[in-house]
């Protein structure tokens, strides 16, 4: 049975909690973590750990690896198992894919090939990628953009038996962004240190365990920008300058582009309803979308036009060009004063 590129993990991760496996898995993207966490689900499923010592294969592609050691591993037969798992890592450097075709085309039943091919996607033109749709599953893992951030979030905690409060999520979010292996590492430890009987992470906690301070991290200085809270947001703004560690240029910048740029795309969504604005800017809850509709009504769609081409111009400042002789917080200040005046 076929599967298309639409197929998501938790697709995967039911029909192999099932006992179905398919001859081949191929796993590709941006985002490693789901490649990483689904290869290793796979593999722990098709085959005990008892059974692993002899029936599971890890490769490690190089540049200078040629597809036939992985045609090699494939071909064998299981040991008192009923499959084997091949695992291969970092696929994108094998030289000669397309040599895998003739395996591909007639997969061994007893192997489970899986393989990991990570930043990036393999062009789906290619009859690689035809021929494993037609016997395997092809999964795409792209980067999760920063609004689906705190689902992921919620979602990874909840097989925990844990919540988390509101500002604990946007510090989480706001300061360590897309890098789900990092953020399910944090999460983990938040976790581990939550007193006994306790199922609640808090901000407290986040500014404890994770050294992102409450009040002043980039969550804080985005609502106050979002609010037009003049005080807090200087406030905020110096405190980074006096402490860069705490609020890095870059990242408050790239953090208002991302946020800034969704405003444009509100202002100018065909459908400016709650649900056509939802669809737009890919949110899942009106909680969500409430910070785009206060700045909606604080910044005109020319005001946010240019509030974008000054945050292009900050992040070419802080590089180097035409900085002159400012500091990094002289450009940060001009940048806060300029979005909230």
């Amino acid at each position: 049975m076929a599967k298309t590129s639409g197929i998501t993990h938790r697709d995967i991760i039911a029909e192999v909690g099932k006992g179905e496996f398919r001859p081949v898995y191929l796993l590709m993207g941006e985002e490693s973590y789901y490649i990483d966490k689904l290869s290793d689900y796979i593999s722990s499923k098709a085959v005990s750990e008892d059974e692993a010592a002899f029936n599971l294969i890890t490769i490690y592609a190089t540049k200078d690896m040629d597809s036939g050691a992985i045609v090699n591993a494939a071909k064998r037969y299981p040991m008192m198992s009923k499959y084997q798992v091949v695992i291969v890592k970092e696929c994108q450097n094998v030289k000669n894919f397309d040599a895998l075709n003739a395996y591909l085309a007639k997969p061994m039943t007893t192997t489970v090939l899986i393989l990991c091919y990570k930043n990036g996607t393999m062009d789906r033109r290619k009859k690689t990628v035809s021929l494993v749709e037609a016997s395997g599953v092809v999964f795409n893992s792209p980067r999760l953009k920063d609004g689906m951030l705190p689902s992921f979030i919620s979602d990874y905690l909840r097989r925990k038996k844990v919540e988390i409060e509101n500002q604990a999520m946007m510090m989480l979010v706001e300061n360590i962004g897309s890098d789900l292996n990092r953020l399910a590492g944090e999460l983990d430890k938040l976790c581990l240190t939550l007193p006994q009987g306790r199922t609640r992470i808090t901000a407290d906690d986040v500014e404890r365990n994770i050294g992102i301070s409450k009040n002043y991290n980039v969550w804080e200085l985005k609502s106050a920008v979002i609010s037009k809270d003049v005080m807090k947001a200087n406030r905020i703004i110096n405190y980074f300058c006096d402490n860069p560690k705490q609020g890095q240029p870059i990242m408050v910048v790239a953090t208002l582009f991302s946020f800034f740029a969704g405003v444009m795309q509100a202002w100018y969504a065909p459908d400016k309803s709650e649900q056509g604005l939802m669809e737009q800017l890919e949110v899942r809850s009106s909680f969500a979308l409430r910070d785009y509709k206060v700045a909606m009504g604080n910044y005109s769609a020319g005001k946010t036009m240019r509030i974008i081409a000054k945050l292009r111009e900050t992040d070419m400042k802080l590089k180097g060009v035409e900085k002159g002789s400012l500091s990094d917080a002289d450009v940060m200040r001009e940048l806060i004063f300029f979005i909230l005046h």
